[in-house]
This record gives structure tokens, sequence and C-alpha cells, in this order.
């Protein structure tokens, strides 16, 4: 499987930063997606589907819930195999809670990828955790900001199983703990789970505490290089520019604070106390994950950020390879991180 946005993808397709007529193509996102002259999308990855279930390996249960019919949104709940009927309505012994965002550059993947479906049974099976996957539009038929607004309406849902609207799911309300609330994904969904962290800190719900947020191989960037940046091919960059406008044409730019965060004047209000970043060393994005560790220490946020580098690896290489060394290394160090509280 080709891993998304890698440095090779970039140089192969430096013709397709800007429309081609060749063989009926429009745009070429390869290796997410193709867009042809007669408006056809093919996505090339991220299609397939499995359903919830009954994990054999894991003993993870999960569930299919509709958080919103009209607008077609929805999520993916998992539950340990630990939860017991004996589970009380109290606090004690409730588990904490993880809502996690898929990546996939907001145009590809959902929350029922049989990538995503079995990095979730591992993390809640490790970790001990009730996960909430939520399952976000996706551009360009939906372009952003309605990936964020997806979210934000998922979140919503969630706090309304805790401030005492909504008892309608009971692995929410029976089995999650709202003071131990964390948000997580992995490149775009990184991006979300940053906007949505952020957001929280202006917009406050009621039903729950976020404590800290997972960012893996955040998609960010920005018009000027940081780090080593500068040193990648110049068409890097214009994947990168060229593939936020599609997702986001009514934005400025990557300077845009949705896409780069140093822009943006309400970093420091980020609404956690900890903040975990990962990066890949032969990730393109690497140096933007590092700044962002960086600029959000500087911002005046009162919180604890760290940042760590997987030398080696590219981006999302644990979800291809899961079982490898620096996979497992991550897995145990998100779980660590979920248990800090």
């Amino acid at each position: 499987m080709p891993t998304m946005l890698s440095i090779i993808v970039f140089i192969v397709l430096f013709s397709s930063m800007t429309p081609t007529m060749s063989q009926g193509v429009a745009f070429d996102f390869s290796p997410l997606m193709k867009i042809y002259v007669n408006g056809t999308i093919e996505r090339l990855i991220g299609k397939s589907s499995v359903p919830p279930s009954l994990d054999p390996k894991t003993g993870v249960q999960s569930k299919d819930v509709a958080i919103s019919r009209k607008r077609g949104i929805s999520a993916r709940l998992y539950l340990p195999n630990t939860i017991t009927n004996s589970t009380t309505n109290s606090t004690q012994g409730k588990l904490p809670l993880l809502v996690y965002f898929h990546g996939g550059g907001f145009c590809v993947e959902h929350a029922s990828s049989p990538t995503y479906h079995n990095y979730l049974n591992s993390l809640v099976a490790e970790a001990n955790i009730v996960a909430v996957s939520v399952d976000y539009r996706l551009a360009p038929e939906h372009p952003l900001p309605i990936a964020y607004q997806d979210s934000w309406a998922a979140l919503n849902w969630v706090s309304s199983h805790f401030d005492g609207g909504n008892r309608s799911e009971e692995w929410l309300s029976r089995y999650a703990d709202p003071q131990r609330v964390f948000f997580s994904g992995d490149s775009a969904g990184a991006n979300i789970a940053h906007q949505m962290a952020l957001t929280l800190g202006s917009e406050r719900l009621n039903g729950f505490k976020l404590n800290g947020i997972v960012l893996v191989h955040p998609f960010f960037w920005g018009s000027q290089p940081v780090g080593a940046e500068a040193t990648l091919p110049v068409v890097v960059s214009l994947y990168m520019t060229a593939l936020w406008r599609f997702v986001n044409p009514s934005s400025f730019g990557p300077d845009d604070p949705l896409f780069n965060p140093a822009m943006d004047p309400k970093l420091r209000e980020l609404g956690c106390g900890k903040v975990l970043v990962f990066v890949a060393g032969k990730d393109a994005l690497k140096d933007r994950g590092l700044y962002y560790g960086d600029v959000l220490k500087k911002s005046g946020w009162k919180g604890v950020v760290e940042v760590i580098e997987t030398k080696g690896e590219g981006h999302v290489f644990h979800l291809f390879n899961p079982s490898n060394k620096n996979s497992e290394a991550m897995l145990e160090k998100i779980v660590s991180f979920l248990h800090q509280y």
C-alpha cells in the first residue's frame, strides 16, 4: 500500500499540480484521488468498508450510530472487553473516552475502513478505553469547512450524553468518564483534532472535560518553509498547497490558520492541558509537526506539549505496519498518555 503524501509520490506528480486534460483527468491527487473532466471522482484508496463487530482477536465490541441522519454524520463506537454489567452510572470504574478523527487528506477514508477499524480495535484493547471514531463528510463533494462542522456536531452529540440532555447511547453515558476525554487523529484527522480542541477553548461544551490531544503526523503547512522543508523538492509544497485549495476552495491559501496553526492568533486558547505530537523521519510533514510544537510552546498556552520523532519511518506508517517495533512503541506511548489523569 502506498504511503500517503510521500516524497516519491510528490515527485511523480510534478506534472499534476495543475489541471491536465490528458486521458480525461482534470486533477490528479494520487495516491488519494483523481478528478476527471466529466466530473467523475475516483478515490484510489480508502474505499473498502467492514461492518462493526465483536473482534475475535481483541474482544473489542463496535457498533455504528447516527449522529445526524439529515446531514449524513455518523460514528463508530468501540468498547473494550473489560466492560462488565457491574459497571455503574457513577464515575468510579468508568473508562477514559477517546474521540478519533481519521486521516485521508479530507477526501478519502472513513471510520468503517479496515485500516481504521483495525487500528481502533487495537488501541481500545491496549488502552482499555471507550472510543468514538467520527465519520465526517468528505471533500470535494462536501468541501471544508464541512469536515470541521461535522466533527463539532459529533462532539456536541458526545457531550449531550454527559450534561443530562441525552442518555440514548449507553456505551457513553454508562461506561465513559466525562472527566477523562481525549481527542486524536492522524494526518488530516490530526488537523481536525487540533481544530476541535481550539474551538473547545472558546466555545465550551459542558458535558465533558478535554484532558489532552494526540496528533499523529498532522497535516499542517504554510507558505514559508520551516526546518528542512526548504531542501525538499518544490513539488512537495505545490502538492500540499494544491490539495488544500482543492478540499477547501474558500480558503485564501496555505497560511489559512486552519492549515497553518502558527498564523492563528487564538492558538494560546487551545482547550486542553497536554498535547502529544508524533512526527516521522521520512515524512514530508515532519518539520511542520516539529514547528507546531515550538509555536505552541511560545504562544502563551498554559499546557505541556511533547513532540516525538520516529526515525526512519514514513507518513502514518503505524497504520500500514502495526506490528513493527516503532508502531508498537507509538501505541505504548499513546496508551500511557491516555492514562496520565
